[in-house]
């Protein structure tokens, strides 16, 4: 189970009155309180342009997956039929995969890791982890639970579909769980070819108080599932 680190010092401001497509906020910390208590708002942290400053964002409108419109295609599902997916099984390992300095717009730093990896420690971080046959991570996802949210930050692969094939898993599982609400923050193109839609702020802010108010969900409240075993060759 979760364990609550108790309130933020900070109060967390309407994101009603801010701008559409700009910060709500400046400041704060990224003390576990202080994330948990943005997400509840209807907030994350994303940089300012590519600078080190970090502010909070509540985009108008809001991206979002319906659980019960996520598109897989005739190659993915062949793609999810070849893998296993986990959960927590390789938490720092997916963290640091989303984290390559490598990757076009990357943003994660040292002080965002620590910072969810500190959520992770108390139970309200997790990742979700596509391994091939042979038990390699192809890839994976990792994002906020909190009540019936998914909040999603990032994903990575290694192979081909090995975030796609994660994202299917991770859905399946807030389905089985009862979850009312996923989380993507903007629509892309590659999200929108998954089922990813806008919603008003309005109603993501009205969607967001019924889910935070939902009790843990099973998937996450458990221990960590453990990697599967790599096949000796062939």
């Amino acid at each position: 189970m979760p364990v609550d680190p108790g309130p933020s010092r900070w109060t967390m401001p309407s994101p009603l009155d801010g701008p559409a497509d700009g910060p709500i906020a400046y400041g704060g910390d990224f003390e576990p309180s202080t994330l948990l208590a943005a997400y509840r708002a209807g907030l994350f942290p994303m940089p300012l342009g590519r600078g080190r400053n970090f502010a909070w964002w509540s985009p108008d409108p809001r991206g979002v997956i319906p659980l019960d419109g996520l598109k897989v295609s005739r190659s993915l599902a062949r793609s999810v039929r070849r893998h296993v997916v986990t959960v927590d099984a390789a938490f720092a390992t997916v963290l640091a995969g989303c984290a390559d300095p490598r990757r076009p717009g990357g943003w994660i730093n040292r002080r965002i890791r620590a910072a969810y990896g500190r959520l992770h420690e108390l139970g309200w971080c997790h990742s979700v982890e596509a391994w091939t046959e042979s038990g390699e991570l192809a890839g994976g996802l990792y994002g906020v639970a909190i009540g019936g949210l998914f909040a999603g930050e990032s994903m990575f692969h290694r192979h081909r579909d090995g975030s796609k094939v994660a994202l299917v898993g991770l859905v399946e599982r807030l389905r089985a769980d009862g979850a009312v609400l996923l989380d993507v923050q903007w629509t892309t193109d590659h999200l929108r070819s998954l089922g990813a839609v806008d919603v008003p702020r309005a109603d993501y802010l009205e969607a967001l108080a019924d889910a935070v108010a939902r009790p843990p969900m099973p998937t996450f409240a458990g221990p960590p599932d453990q990697p599967p075993a790599r096949l000796p060759p062939a």
